[in-house]
């Protein structure tokens, strides 16, 4: 059928306070007289309902001659006849990165958006009883830092033990107290925090690694080939370093250094059916520069039968545009009250499909802390957003979906990788690399007291302890993927359009993309819709 059928039908219910599952707007759709099939349904709902099922239109209809609308005893749709009326597939096109030089979908115009890779599509089937979704990590109503000192000192020595503790095992690891009363020309060892990095006179560079014990230098020689791993180092991260004493033992001349780092020999898990994932972030409901048409677009086509196997919705991060974000913000706003945003953003997210799973974690744009880890959100505004029932954690949190494990994080801390380390190793226009360098650290912000706004607290939130199948961020309004070390990273771009404040930065977003993901098989497509 047409998609303007199911559109249609799928905006009477959200102005009328409900979403949908998919199967119940495809039988109301293949009605007879889908107005009046709609009507009956509506009266019949239970008041308390928030989700128009399946099982809801099966019971309206089958005692209002449902048998004439080919609806009788509960019956699936002709599903033929209605891949018959609709328009014929577009051609895959070639993968891409950055998101740029794609054609418009045309998904308000009924027509199939662009993807770029596709997979055969398998029997549908959005069985609850097969959906699997956990969540680890969230931190929400966790938080007992309370600003002192103590709390700084317990928060570095934990990132120190749990990610030291990966690197221990591969050095011959001594404390810097130790170190200080070797004998020159010893070999050692030390797992450290990164405290300092600069260069000498001469070119060569020192780092300068601190544990529970102290501090202790070590020279990395300017001829030596993994010099360049120095422009890749962060303060505050946790390195090994392994090297020779000088003869009066003030120093270390640096052989090897390692970092925690994702094993080569990482094996990712999937999910034992064909199943989907939309990895999507950065909404920005409240914006002018909202992209209102290519979110409707997007809400329509998962209504479509090429959508039938996305049964799950991951939402990185800024929901809505917020307030005060950044200077004169309020002139590029289209709705100025916090409260109000969300209630937008809300009406919004009733048009995707009333059975996907969505987990959502919030941004550096929400009205939470700032500083990171960032719980979930308060009760006022989870009830605001109650209407599709989703599940709202901290950010970064890990979700298991089906046994593949996705771990969200913002990526607030992408601007500080990309301001620190060279173009070639981390840019804007290819993100994902930029998440390379988080996942070899480990952690998702390890530098402390820059752009990045880090809460103390008694434990790492930020730690990356266990290996995710899939990395998921946004904030940078770039998309991008690829795989490190059998890792899927993906940055999946934004919803707004270049706003001002963009502009004056040199952002050009990659906006209206949403990344598919085959969690049997961790492939991507990307949709386009604007």
């Amino acid at each position: 059928m047409p998609l303007e059928a199911p559109a249609r039908i799928v905006s009477e219910l959200t102005s009328r306070g409900y979403n949908a599952e998919r199967e119940a707007v495809t039988r109301l759709a293949a009605a007879e007289d889908p107005t009046a099939a709609l009507e009956r349904v509506l009266e019949e709902v239970p008041d308390d309902a928030l989700v128009v099922r399946t099982d809801h239109v099966t019971a309206a209809l089958s005692t209002d001659g449902a048998a004439d609308q080919g609806l009788a005893d509960g019956g699936a749709v002709d599903t033929d006849a209605a891949a018959a009326e609709a328009p014929p597939p577009t051609d895959p096109t070639p993968s891409v990165s950055t998101g740029t030089d794609q054609p418009p979908a045309g998904g308000s115009t009924g027509r199939s958006p662009v993807e770029t890779e596709g997979s055969s599509p398998a029997d549908r089937s959005v069985d609850p009883d097969q959906r699997s979704l956990e969540i680890v990590g969230d931190m929400t109503g966790e938080s007992t830092g309370t600003g002192e000192y103590s709390d700084f000192v317990s928060v570095f020595r934990d990132r120190l033990d749990r990610l030291g503790g990966k690197l221990r095992s591969r050095v011959n690891h001594r404390p810097a107290s130790a170190i200080q009363s070797m004998p020159g020309g010893s070999e050692a060892a030390m797992v450290g925090l990164v405290n300092d990095i600069r260069s000498t006179a001469s070119g060569h560079w020192l780092i300068e690694l601190e544990d529970a014990t102290g501090t202790f230098p070590w020279l990395v020689m300017k001829d030596r080939e993994y010099v360049d791993l120095v422009d890749e180092l962060l303060c505050d991260e946790v390195l090994a370093m392994e090297g020779t004493l000088a003869d009066d033992s003030g120093i270390a001349f640096v052989d090897s250094m390692y970092f925690p780092d994702v094993p080569r020999t990482h094996e990712p898990s999937t999910a034992d059916r064909h199943v989907q994932a939309a990895l999507i972030s950065d909404v920005h409901v409240g914006s002018q520069e909202f992209m209102e048409d290519a979110w409707n677009a997007f809400a329509d086509w998962l209504h479509t039968e090429e959508a039938q196997h996305v049964e799950y919705m991951l939402l990185a991060g800024d929901m809505v545009e917020g307030v005060g974000v950044y200077p004169d913000q309020d002139e590029e706003l289209d709705i100025v009250d916090i409260y109000e945003q969300y209630e937008a953003f809300s009406e919004h997210l009733k048009k995707v499909p009333g059975d996907i799973d969505i987990v959502m974690i919030p941004g550096n744009h929400d009205a939470v802390r700032l500083a990171e880890p960032q719980p979930g959100f308060d009760e006022e505004l989870r009830e605001i957003m109650s209407a599709h029932d989703p599940q709202i954690v901290s950010n970064p949190s890990m979700v298991t979906l089906e046994g593949v494990s996705v771990l969200m994080y913002h990526g607030v801390s992408l601007d500080e990788v990309i301001a620190e380390l060279p173009e070639e190793k981390a840019s804007y226009d290819d993100p994902h690399k930029a998440m390379y360098h988080l996942l070899k650290k480990r952690h998702v912000a390890p530098q402390f007291g820059g752009h990045t706004r880090l809460a103390p607290e008694e434990k790492d939130y930020l730690v990356m302890e266990e290996v995710p199948d899939i990395f998921h961020t946004g904030h940078v309004h770039k998309l991008g993927f690829g795989k490190y070390h059998n890792v899927l990273a993906i940055n999946s771009g934004c919803w707004q359009a270049q706003t001002d404040f963009q502009k004056s930065v040199n952002i050009d977003p990659d906006a209206g993309f949403a990344p598919i993901v085959d969690l049997d098989t961790l492939d991507v497509t990307v949709q386009k819709f604007s």
